[in-house]
């Protein structure tokens, strides 16, 4: 894409979303020189995310216009959004002229959900990453995934890496860099545990006990969804 064309990068918003799924990549995003930035929602009423932070979002789905790039994040609230057909219907409409399909943590699963992960390679939180099978994707355990347009990243903050990466092809590596030094992001994390490669085993039981019911949850519908793609 030419640098003189304003970039339409819109992000899916949605109630008890991980808001740093969004406001992580929409940091690096909204830096890109000739970028015009959209926050959709069903409303326009305030989103309150999974902890109970606010966000307004700046257009409806049904007032978005055609994007460029399309941002869907995760959180606990992509679950009920799996057989939304407003949402999905959203995302299929984007996904015919963007440049770009992307997702942060578990927002790959709402875009295997709209069918748009098929075929292609991808990721998601770890947690999460054996229910892309039954969506028609081939699951991989990297950060972030690029296949064609689509593009998806791991857990939460690997959207900061994703969208990182993404300025560097739309804007060129030297834009990116100037923003990843503007955001200062230079990671040096006190543990190691930011990935079950190097997490205590101790740390990574204590978290698949926490999730297990809502991975419970979340695999009964993508089974569910991935059922009837096959009969189909």
């Amino acid at each position: 894409m030419e640098a003189t064309s304003t970039l339409q990068i819109g992000f899916l918003l949605f109630p008890s979303m991980t808001q740093l799924d969004l406001t992580g990549p929409f940091e690096v995003l909204v830096r890109l020189p000739d970028a015009s930035i959209h926050i959709a929602a069903k409303t326009l009423e305030p989103v309150r995310t999974e902890h109970g932070l606010c966000l307004l979002p700046t257009t409806t789905l049904e007032g978005c216009p055609p994007l460029d790039v399309l941002v869907v994040p995760g959180g606990p609230g992509q679950q009920g959004l799996m057989e939304d057909a407003a949402t999905l219907q959203f995302l299929r409409r984007q996904a015919e002229s963007a440049q770009y399909i992307t997702s942060v943590c578990t927002g790959a699963l709402l875009l295997g959900a709209a069918g748009l992960l098929r075929g292609h390679r991808a990721t998601t939180h770890w947690q999460c990453l054996p229910l892309l099978e039954w969506l028609g994707a081939i699951a991989v355990e990297e950060r972030v995934v690029t296949d064609g347009k689509v593009i998806t990243a791991a857990g939460v903050s690997a959207g900061i890496d994703f969208a990182l990466q993404l300025a560097a092809r739309l804007r060129g590596e030297e834009v990116a860099q100037v923003i990843q030094l503007q955001i200062e992001y230079d990671p040096a994390p006190p543990f190691a545990s930011g990935s079950t490669r190097t997490a205590r085993a101790e740390v990574v039981a204590l978290l698949r006990e926490r999730g297990a019911g809502l991975l419970e949850r979340r695999s009964a519908v993508c089974r569910e969804i991935g059922g009837r793609d096959q009969e189909d």
